[in-house]
C-alpha cells in the first residue's frame, strides 16, 4: 500500500487521523506516521526497518548524520535497543520516565545504523503523552522519530504544522493537541563516567543533578554532541530574519516585524505580531508557532529577547540562537 520507499505520488494528500491503532497501522506497514507528544510533535518510522527510517531523511531532507531518537512506552523495551543499561541511566528512568528527556546509551545489534547515523550509541525517551503512549503501544515496536518538519524549519508544535511543511510526503498524521512543552527533550549522555548533557531541554541541570550530582554539560567542542541530534546544524529558522533583543525597544516597532519575548512593548499595536510571555516555560511553549505565524504571515523579522540562561532559559536561548544564526 506504500509508494516506493522515500516517495509518495505527489497528488497524494497525507492522511488525517485521531485514531491511534489506525496510525500505528500504517507505521508498521512500513510508513512514515507523524504523531503528537509533549515536546513537538514526532516523525516516526518503525526503527528496526532500514527502508522506512530512510522514508523519515528523505521527507525531512534531513542529513544522513544526523541521528534520530528512540521512542518507546515500555521501560522493558529500552533494554531491546540497547546493549547495557547503565545504573545510572535507570536511575534516570526511575526519576524522569515517562517525560521530555532522552537518554544515549550503547546500542543493541538489532537497531540500524540508518537510526544512528553509524555510531555504537543510541538515544531512547518514552514520551509524557497520553496518545503518543497509546500510539507507540499500538506500534508494538521502537518508533525512531526526529521532529515532524522540513529540515531546518521551526519544529512543529501542532498537526496544520506538520501538515504544511510534510503533506504529501509522509503516510498519515496523528491529529493531537498543542504540544504541552514545545522544545525538544533534554539530551543526556550516559555511555561515560559521568552523565553529560549534549541538548538542553526542559528537564534542567538541576534536575538531573538530583539524581546524578557530576551531571555537566557537554564542552561546545565536545566529539561527544555527534550523539544527538539538533546539535551541529541550523536548525528551528522560519523564512523571516530572527533577531534577538535585550528589550523590546531594541526591536523595530513596525507592521512587517513580530515580537515575542518576556518584556511587554510600549504599544503592542503597532507590531504585525506582538506576544508577551508570561514566563520562561510559557516563553518557550509559544516560540515555534510564533515563528511560524510570521511566516503564515508574510513578516519579514521577528525580534526575540534574550533570556538568563538558567534552568529552562538555557535551552530556550540554544533555540534563539540556532534559529538566528544565518
Amino acid at each position: 500500500m506504500n509508494a516506493p520507499f522515500g516517495l509518495l505520488p505527489a497528488a497524494m494528500p497525507t492522511q488525517l487521523t485521531t485514531d491511534p491503532a489506525e496510525a500505528a497501522a500504517l507505521l508498521r506497514d512500513g510508513g512514515v506516521v507523524a504523531f503528537p507528544t509533549e515536546t513537538v510533535y514526532g516523525l516516526g518510522a518503525d526503527a528496526l526497518n532500514p527502508d522506512a527510517v530512510a522514508r523519515i531523511f528523505t521527507a525531512k531532507g534531513r542529513p544522513a548524520d544526523n541521528p534520530l531518537i528512540v521512542h518507546v512506552a515500555e521501560i522493558d523495551a529500552i533494554r531491546a535497543v540497547t546493549s547495557v543499561l547503565p545504573s545510572v541511566a535507570e536511575a534516570f528512568i526511575e526519576a524522569f520516565f515517562p517525560g521530555p528527556l532522552t537518554l544515549i546509551l550503547p546500542k543493541a545489534t538489532s537497531v540500524p545504523g540508518a537510526v544512528t547515523a553509524g555510531l555504537n550509541t543510541v538515544g531512547v525517551r518514552m514520551p509524557d503523552h497520553a496518545l503518543a503512549l497509546d500510539f507507540l503501544r499500538a506500534c508494538a515496536t521502537p518508533v525512531a522519530a526526529p521532529s515532524a518538519n522540513r529540515s531546518g524549519r521551526p519544529s512543529p508544535t501542532t498537526w496544520p504544522a506538520v501538515q504544511h511543511d510534510l503533506d504529501g510526503r509522509i503516510d498519515a498524521i496523528l491529529q493531537g493537541d498543542l504540544a504541552r512543552v514545545g522544545l525538544e527533550s533534554t539530551v543526556l549522555d550516559c555511555t561515560g563516567e559521568a552523565p553529560v548533557i549534549l541538548r538542553a531541554g526542559a528537564v534542567t541541570l538541576e534536575m538531573l543533578r538530583h539524581v546524578a550530582p557530576a551531571t555537566k554539560y557537554a564542552h561546545a567542542a565536545s566529539d561527544a554532541l555527534q550523539r544527538s541530534p539538533g546539535t551541529r546544524y541550523r536548525h528551528y529558522a522560519p523564512d523571516a530574519i530572527v533577531r534577538l533583543v535585550d528589550t523590546p525597544h531594541h526591536g523595530e516597532a513596525d507592521p512587517m516585524h513580530g515580537y515575542i519575548g518576556l518584556t511587554a512593548p510600549a504599544a503592542p499595536q503597532a507590531w504585525g505580531l506582538c506576544h508577551t510571555c508570561t514566563d520562561v516555560a510559557d516563553y518557550g511553549h509559544r516560540l515555534y508557532e510564533t515563528l511560524r505565524e510570521a511566516d503564515r504571515r508574510g513578516l519579514s523579522t521577528v525580534y526575540c529577547q534574550r533570556v538568563s540562561e538558567d534552568d529552562l532559559g538555557r535551552a530556550l536561548m540554544d533555540r534563539l540562537q540556532r534559529a538566528a544564526a544565518r
